[in-house]
C-alpha cells in the first residue's frame, strides 16, 4: 500500500489568521521531526494565493517581507530535501487585503466558482507560478480549497492548460452544502485511483486527469463526545499549535456529527489520529486498493497528534510504502 501524508500548508481563514511562525513554520518543523526516524517524505499542498498576496504587499509592509522570506525559504528547503510541493487554491485571497497589521479575510468568494472562468484561469496561472518560482517546474497535483472542486467544468481548461493533471480532493461520501462550501462526492468510484476527463466522479480510462482521492472512514457521534472529554482533561496535549482561529462549522454540520455516523477524511489533525490506524487497516483488507491518502494541516498539529504520528509511521514504515505523488507517479523533479 502506498501511503501519502498530505498537508494543506496554510494560515487560518477567520479574522484572526494566525502568525506565520506559529501556524506554519514551527508546526511544519515539528511534523518533520515526527517522521525523521524513517525515510518518510511529506506532501505539502501549498496555499499559493497566500504567496501571491505576500508578494503584492511585502514591499509596502516590512513584516510581510519577513513572512515571505520565512515561507519561501521553508518551501524551498522542503522541496530540496525530497518532500512534495503541490498546488492548493483558496481563491478568497483575491479579495483579502492587509492593513492595520493583519489580514482582513473576506470569504464571500470562498469557492473558485464565484469567479468567472477567465478569472479562474488567471488564478491558476499566477498561483502555480508562485510555486514554480520557488521550486521549479515540478508542480502537477492539485487540491481544491475546502474540497470545492465542483462543477469541474469551471476548472478543467485552466488546470489542463497549466499541466495540472493529478487531483487529490475527493473523499468517499463527502457532502457539504452551506454558505461557503459545496461538494457532493456521494457517487464517486469506489477506487483509490482512476482517470477522468470532464467530471472527477466519472471514470474515463482515456482521460487527461488522474484522481487519487483522500482516504476516509466513518465516525460515530461517540468520537466527538470522546474528543470533547479528552480536551477537557488534557488541554495542553490537545491544544493546536497554530495561533489563529478557523472558520467555524455551521449548526447543521454540528448536528449531523452529533446525531449520525458521518464520513470523515483519514487525518493527522489532533485527536483524529486516534482512528487513523483503523482506517488504514480497512483499506488494506481490500486487495485492489493501491493508495492510502492521509490529510492534515500544520496549523492543527498538537502534542498528541505529533506523538501519534510518530507511532503511526514507525509501526507501518516496514509494512507499507510511504511515498509522494512525484515518486509514485514518476513525475520529474
Amino acid at each position: 500500500m502506498n501511503i501519502y501524508i498530505t498537508l494543506d500548508y496554510e494560515l487560518f481563514f477567520a479574522q484572526h489568521s494566525g502568525s506565520v511562525e506559529k501556524s506554519i513554520i514551527e508546526p511544519t518543523e515539528k511534523l518533520l521531526e515526527a517522521v525523521e526516524k524513517t525515510t518518510t517524505k511529506l506532501c505539502f499542498f501549498v496555499d499559493a494565493g497566500y504567496l501571491v498576496r505576500l508578494e503584492k504587499y511585502k514591499e509596502q509592509f516590512p513584516e510581510l517581507q519577513k513572512d515571505y522570506k520565512l515561507i519561501t525559504s521553508q518551501i524551498k528547503m522542503l522541496h530540496d530535501t525530497g518532500h512534495d510541493i503541490q498546488l492548493h487554491i483558496h481563491p478568497h485571497w483575491e479579495d483579502t487585503p492587509y492593513h492595520d497589521n493583519r489580514w482582513h479575510m473576506d470569504t464571500s468568494r470562498y469557492r473558485i466558482h464565484k469567479f468567472s472562468k477567465e478569472e479562474t484561469e488567471d488564478i491558476v496561472a499566477k498561483y502555480k507560478k508562485a510555486l514554480t518560482d520557488i521550486v521549479g517546474d515540478t508542480v502537477f497535483a492539485y487540491r481544491a480549497g475546502g474540497w470545492c472542486i465542483q462543477p469541474f467544468s469551471h476548472l478543467k481548461d485552466a488546470l489542463q492548460k497549466h499541466n495540472i493533471w493529478l487531483d487529490s480532493t475527493l473523499y468517499h461520501d463527502g457532502y457539504k452544502d452551506n454558505s461557503t462550501h459545496y461538494l457532493d462526492f456521494r457517487n464517486m468510484p469506489n477506487k483509490t485511483e482512476w482517470k477522468f476527463s470532464d467530471d472527477p466522479l466519472v471514470e474515463d480510462e482515456n482521460g487527461f486527469f488522474t484522481e487519487v482521492p483522500i482516504s476516509s472512514t466513518r465516525v460515530s457521534p461517540l468520537f466527538y463526545i470522546k474528543y470533547a472529554l479528552v480536551r477537557k482533561f488534557d488541554k495542553i496535549g490537545h491544544q493546536i499549535m497554530g495561533d489563529g482561529k478557523g472558520v467555524g462549522r455551521e449548526g447543521k454540520d454540528n448536528r449531523e456529527m452529533l446525531t449520525k455516523i458521518t464520513p470523515a477524511v483519514a487525518s493527522i489533525d489532533g485527536y483524529r489520529l486516534s482512528y487513523l490506524q483503523r482506517a488504514l487497516d480497512a483499506y488494506v483488507k481490500k486487495s485492489d486498493n493501491k493508495h492510502f491518502v492521509v490529510m492534515g494541516h500544520p496549523k492543527a498539529a498538537t502534542m498528541y497528534s505529533l506523538e501519534k504520528l510518530r507511532e503511526f509511521v514507525l509501526d507501518n514504515h516496514t509494512k507499507h510504502n510511504f511515498t509522494t505523488y512525484t515518486k509514485a507517479f514518476n513525475a520529474s523533479s
